[in-house]
């Protein structure tokens, strides 16, 4: 970028700004803001005092657990009065007499439970007030209800094997494209909603793009799709985009969240490591649409498959994604317990969607998973020989794998190794039989063993059976994928629905447990489960495609009025949940759309643009190769997101404001902001302003189209529509005060309106 054109846009934004929030209000570029909140908060008249038939998971289980576990929950050292309410048993025994029980199914007014939930006095009165814990109105009516209804308990919703739910019949059959549309309507029915009407053609696209490959549609792929009038033209689109190498790309950059995916070691000077060839592989994974079964296997356990292909080790390096320290001075077994532990907290909430880590210093307060069980589920990661501190400036830790030119060449083509270098090492796992024991650890700390453990797994969730399944990460793999596993098919396939709406049916991702969400939908989270693991056989390409062929997926997102006063946080979906774009999505975009984006799949990671100086901040001396952030040159300044260089202790700053996370641990889900920040960094970020010189100068100096056309023409690449003819006024009084206002000609002009529709929340959003 020439130094005067620097000069004058930095100059130019203040002015932008002012022009653009003079125009804002009365603007229909408005910005919208629709908030997602927590699945199990609803509008007033869905909690209102009227209550039917009561659901012990969905009703009553809530409540206990989030007023009475705490007391009266999993946890024996903080357990009061020896008695659980988590448990079958403890519900229907009698206290101090053969008459007096929690709950009293003959003559239910007469339950201890009842009792201390209505008592005014405070000594007796359950929450006690000391507890800053209190139920209200209705959820005493609940619990009152239910004890009249019979009083049935049931373990936990998450923990009962999915069934096979009937379709659902509804009133818009019509509407209905597939299985997962009655589901949906049962609920917009039964609360007097109306589904959506489905989006405008050129609307759809982009959001199907997005979804699926990450990038936008260009105005080549949008004017085919809007000429195409076939009943298979939108059918046809979703192929082609499966099929396409960036879908592996899309897939794995959700996947890098969960992974913790770092290239550095995150700890101290925190010093690079090798590991980019495991996230080639991922790519490559989801691109020849390996089962998911398959997928997590190798991952979990591909070295010690029997005769493993070097394919299946590389991909093992997943559960060595985690932090490890070079900084001298520390107890190498402490930091070696820290790895261990998180191979097993990632792999649960991976496959289980459980927050096990309560557990490993005490038996969890919520949930039925005892502190011995945490060991017993670590003991599965044990017996790896690796070192709690490695030597400063190690890439790649013991165990490892090298991958030569020869093995390019033939099972592992897909990793993309630069001519420049000759072989490449990465952490991978390797099982050592025999060598180590695991006990439990006292409050998890290092150096407190007490009682040996076996490898086992949660009893609540299925039972381990050592005649079935061997006690080693082979073991565990067929575990989660046994046919009685109540949860991982569930965790999948709400992981996969998030991705496309924005927020899980559960809307925690990661805790399936007793203090995370009820499903919005019970009965189309199973069907979906079972389908997924039965009819599919685990082929994910197959299910996404079911999802997005949906009615309900193919909604405008515009809210009606009617649907919004009953349900405005459109927890039912009555109408496509517009969403921010990911981090990596927001710059993507911007290198897309411009012209500029180098698709280039797989290879070392890159170092884009960036605020000078960042890394010498937070480098205590040493450092090695990270010590200086040394900014790369030519195509790879315009790689792909997904390929950006992650130092974990620095991550890059332009995705940190867009909520990408630090990879310091698994995330299922990320935060979702919206702040001046966001808007700054993409009227200021030099990555930024060169996709907005590039692409306006392309359409600018385009002799054979008119100035209204050049600014369509703009507007529809950025934003992937044509803008209405307020919308057009409204962009062609904007471009002449900049040149009034900023004396610029117009060509400067042009790119200050480049700058703004890069800026617009339409942009920067899915709809």
């Amino acid at each position: 970028m020439k130094k005067n054109f620097k000069l004058s846009i930095y100059f130019l934004i203040p002015f932008i700004g002012i022009i653009f929030f003079k125009f804002i209000s009365k603007n229909p570029l408005e910005k919208t803001f629709i908030i997602q909140k927590d699945s199990n908060v609803l509008n007033t008249e869905f909690n209102s005092q009227k209550i039917g038939n009561i659901d012990f998971n969905f009703d009553v289980k809530p409540i206990l657990s989030d007023k009475c576990y705490t007391c009266h929950g999993p946890d024996d050292k903080a357990r009061k009065a020896n008695l659980r309410l988590d448990v079958k048993d403890d519900f229907y025994k009698s206290l101090e007499n053969e008459n007096h029980f929690v709950i009293d199914k003959k003559n239910p007014e007469k339950s201890e439970l009842l009792k201390r939930i209505s008592s005014q006095d405070v000594g007796y009165l359950m929450p006690p007030p000391e507890s800053n814990l209190k139920l209200t109105s209705r959820e005493k009516n609940i619990l009152r209800n239910w004890i009249e209804q019979g009083g049935q308990w049931d373990k936990h919703w998450s923990f009962n094997k999915p069934s096979l739910p009937k379709i659902p019949k509804s009133i818009f059959k019509n509407w209905a494209t597939n299985e997962i549309d009655f589901f949906i309507s049962t609920n917009l029915e039964k609360y007097g909603m109306k589904p959506s009407e489905v989006e405008k053609k050129e609307i759809l696209l982009r959001r199907i793009s997005f979804d699926l490959t990450g990038l936008p549609p260009t105005i080549k792929e949008i004017d085919a799709f809007l000429s195409d009038n076939s009943n298979d033209a939108y059918e046809k689109v979703v192929d082609n985009l499966l099929a396409s190498k960036s879908y592996g790309e899309r897939m794995a950059s959700i996947w890098m969240d969960l992974a913790r995916y770092g290239d550095s070691h995150g700890y101290q000077d925190d010093t690079e490591r090798i590991m980019w060839p495991w996230r080639d592989w991922v790519i490559h994974a989801y691109n020849k649409n390996l089962p998911y079964n398959e997928f997590i296997s190798w991952q979990l356990a591909g070295d010690m498959i029997p005769n493993a292909t070097k394919e299946q080790i590389l991909a093992s390096g997943f559960n060595r994604n985690h932090k490890i320290t070079q900084e001298g001075g520390v107890i190498p077994e402490e930091y070696r317990v820290e790895y261990v532990a998180d191979r097993a907290v990632t792999t649960s909430k991976v496959m289980m969607g459980l927050t096990v880590e309560c557990a490993r210093c005490h038996t969890h307060k919520y949930d039925p998973i005892t502190h011995k069980e945490f060991f017993s589920f670590y003991s599965f990661f044990n017996n790896v020989e690796e070192d709690g501190i490695i030597a400063y400036g190690d890439l790649a830790p013991k165990p490892n794998f090298t991958i030569e030119k020869k093995d390019i060449e033939s099972e592992l083509d897909f990793v993309s190794l630069p001519d420049s270098i000759k072989k490449v090492t990465l952490m991978v796992m390797k099982e050592s039989e025999n060598l180590r024991k695991t006990f439990v650890l006292n409050r998890g700390s290092y150096d407190s063993p007490t009682e040996m453990v076996e490898p086992g797994t949660p009893e609540v969730v299925l039972p381990f059976d050592s005649n079935k399944y061997d006690k080693n990460r082979i073991g565990l793999v067929e575990w989660f994928f046994d046919k009685d596993n109540p949860l991982t098919s569930r965790v999948a396939v709400n992981r996969i629905w998030q991705q496309f709406f924005g927020i899980g049916i559960v809307s925690t991702p990661d805790d399936f447990g007793s203090q995370g969400s009820k499903p919005t939908n019970p009965d189309l989270l199973d069907w979906l489960a079972y389908t997924y693991q039965n009819d599919d056989k685990w082929d994910t390409k197959k299910f996404i495609k079911r999802i997005v062929m949906s009615s309900t997926y193919k909604q405008s997102s515009k809210v009606k009025q009617q649907n919004l006063d009953i349900d405005p946080d459109n927890i039912y979906l009555a109408h496509y949940p517009r969403q921010k774009l990911s981090a990596e999505m927001v710059r993507d975009n911007a290198l897309a759309s411009s012209g500029m984006l180098v698709s280039k799949i797989g290879g070392p990671s890159v170092k884009p643009m960036q605020p000078d100086g960042l890394w010498d901040e937070v480098t205590g001396g040493g450092g090695g190769s990270l010590a200086f952030y040394v900014q790369d040159t030519g195509e790879n300044l315009f790689r792909r997101s997904l390929y950006t260089f992650w130092k974990r202790t620095v991550p890059p700053p332009s995705m940190m404001i867009f909520d990408a996370p630090t990879r310091d641990f698994c995330v299922a889900v990320r935060q979702k902001t919206s702040t001046p920040l966001q808007s700054l960094a993409l009227m200021n970020d030099p990555q930024y302003l060169l996709a907005a010189e590039h692409l306006s100068n392309k359409i600018f100096n385009d002799s054979q189209i008119n100035n209204n056309e050049k600014i369509i023409k703009l507007y529809r690449t950025v934003t992937g529509r044509k803008p209405n003819n307020i919308e057009l006024d409204k962009l062609n009084k904007f471009l002449n005060e900049v040149i009034t206002v900023n004396k610029k000609n117009a060509k400067e002009a042009f790119v200050s309106l480049a700058v703004l529709i890069y800026n617009l929340d339409e942009t920067t959003q899915k709809s």
